[in-house]
């Protein structure tokens, strides 16, 4: 049944009319991008996992009630390459590839040498994120590629090094009220020792006149280094506030002498990371216009995230909330050997998988160093989130917990950074694939679910009416899959205040399961 994720899609260049069932509102103008891995194969080689698929990018059109479908993959260096030669000669996450199995060891030497110095793959399958008034996908390396949203074409590939010295940077940027971008990243080999590092794109940055990228003007907030210098954090997103960026450094890192050594050895990208369940987590609370970090040291249990939900100010606290895993299995289940298990040996041989859980988690900025030792120190009144005045001065953060098994959370952006009710997400219950989709209400405690027999619903996105004034006042839009070969695929609308099907646009092409995306308003 999870086999219909691992299979080869395929492009649908020019836009085809949906058949639309139910109402579309007429306000409802715009185009949904998504992006997700869409090819596993070339020639006869395939890849090792659902991560290193090549990117399929494709859109869902909506104008006056009708909505046309188009998908297209990402023209990137690494798909010529692997097109041309008609095999995967591309190292990716999970599958690490040698150029010639012909070559001498010299020349293998030659070429891990040249390896060391990570110049990575820019099959760029996670995200569509936008610098200025340009949009890229993205992936968590140096490099990211823009694309056309109106016709998904790939304009060129930028490398984040001629920029800004960094190697990795997130495919979760966050977006101002302005329009500025924020986004954090990693310094490694081959830039002096690791560091993290906080940059700004302003909103006006693009230079449509002189051809220059937005990043051209990008602005460096801050950097500082890891606890451990040889093993760094890896990290997926980041929270925002209004004046604060919160950073969870994680006890999942990146062993750099692994990585350094990967190729000679010929173990894969993915096997250079390793959880340390016997670690702390830090949360660093940094000002996002000074970039000086608040002095406290922040600490918590030992766990995984890869997806932060909101994260706003409340009365002196810092207010965050994510979804967190106890161990990096996840990873483990991605694999398309295990994806191609029927769902019973599937779910048997994955009972080790840890069910995400929502937590929310409450930092507070002034803090007496005289304070009571073992005192909680959150005033809130409205969260069990505690955070624990230790003898060493330094503060133990422990969570609230939301709600178990949910991922890929959405949110009305515009309440971003502020105070928010609703958080939506895909329901992750039997396996780490979405089969329902669910809407939280974090007063209440309760959610509300979506689900249709054999299907398997995408991250779900917000799109707020004209004018709206209440937070969850809009729909939800979803890309809709089957592994039944009569059923269509389709784009699902929700009201979002009562989480009801309002509509659905039956997609006349093959549709495949994506991971993230952009709603661009017409």
């Amino acid at each position: 049944m999870l086999s219909v994720f691992a299979r080869n899609g395929s492009e649908t260049p020019e836009p085809v009319k949906a058949q639309v069932e139910g109402s579309i509102p007429s306000w409802l103008q715009g185009t949904l991008l998504r992006n997700g891995p869409g090819l596993f194969s070339v020639g006869s080689s395939e890849y090792n996992h659902w991560f290193d698929g090549m990117s399929l990018i494709h859109s869902f059109t909506v104008c006056k009630g009708e909505v046309t479908y188009r998908s297209k993959f990402l023209k990137s260096d690494t798909y010529k390459r692997n097109i041309e030669a008609n095999r995967i000669v591309v190292t990716e996450f999970g599958t690490m590839v040698y150029p010639d199995p012909s070559k001498n060891i010299f020349s293998r030497a030659f070429t891990h040498f040249s390896n060391v110095i990570s110049d990575f793959t820019d099959n760029n399958l996670i995200n569509i994120i936008r610098y200025g008034q340009e949009y890229y996908a993205s992936s968590e390396v140096n490099y990211i590629n823009q694309i056309d949203p109106a016709t998904l074409e790939t304009i060129g590939r930028i490398n984040y090094k001629k920029h800004i010295a960094l190697t990795l940077a997130t495919a979760h940027p966050h977006y101002d009220s302005e329009g500025n971008t924020y986004n954090v990243g990693t310094a490694i080999i081959g830039l002096g020792l690791p560091k993290y590092i906080i940059f700004k794109v302003p909103a006006d940055a693009s230079d449509l006149q002189h051809q220059k990228p937005a990043l051209s003007k990008v602005q460096q907030i801050c950097s500082f280094a890891p606890r451990s210098t040889l093993f760094p954090s890896y990290f997926h997103s980041f929270g925002m506030t209004e004046n604060y960026i919160v950073f969870v450094e994680q006890p999942f890192k990146l062993d750099i002498a692994k990585l350094a050594t990967a190729y000679f050895r010929g173990i894969s990208w993915g096997s250079c990371l390793l959880f340390d369940k016997d670690d702390i987590t830090l949360f660093h609370v940094i000002n996002k216009t000074t970039g000086e970090a608040v002095s406290t040291r922040f600490y918590g249990d030992a766990l995984m995230v890869f997806h932060h939900i909101n994260a706003y100010e409340d009365d002196g606290h810092v207010v965050f909330d994510l979804i967190s895993y106890k161990d990096s299995n996840l990873y483990d289940i991605f694999y398309i050997k295990n994806l191609r298990q029927d769902s019973s040996t599937f779910t048997e041989t994955n009972k080790k998988f840890s069910a995400p859980l929502c937590l929310r988690f409450v930092l507070p900025l002034s803090v007496n160093k005289e304070s009571p030792r073992g005192s909680n120190l959150v005033t809130l009144t409205d969260t069990t989130a505690q955070a624990v005045m230790q003898e060493d001065g330094a503060v133990y953060c422990q969570p609230d917990s939301l709600l178990p098994g949910l991922e890929l959370p959405g949110i009305n952006y515009s309440f971003n950074a502020k105070k928010y009710r609703y958080f939506y997400g895909s329901r992750v219950e039997w396996s780490p694939h979405p089969n329902k989709l669910a809407k939280f209400d974090i007063v209440t405690r309760r959610h509300v679910e979506w689900q249709q027999e054999n299907c398997f619903p995408s991250e779900p996105v917000f799109v707020a009416s004209p004018g709206a004034v209440e937070e969850d006042d809009g729909v939800i839009l979803s890309s809709v899959i089957s592994p039944d070969p009569t059923a269509s695929p389709f784009m699902l609308v929700l009201d979002a205040k009562t989480f009801k099907e309002i509509a659905r646009a039956y997609i006349p092409a093959s549709v495949h399961m994506d991971l993230h995306g952009h709603f661009i308003p017409a």
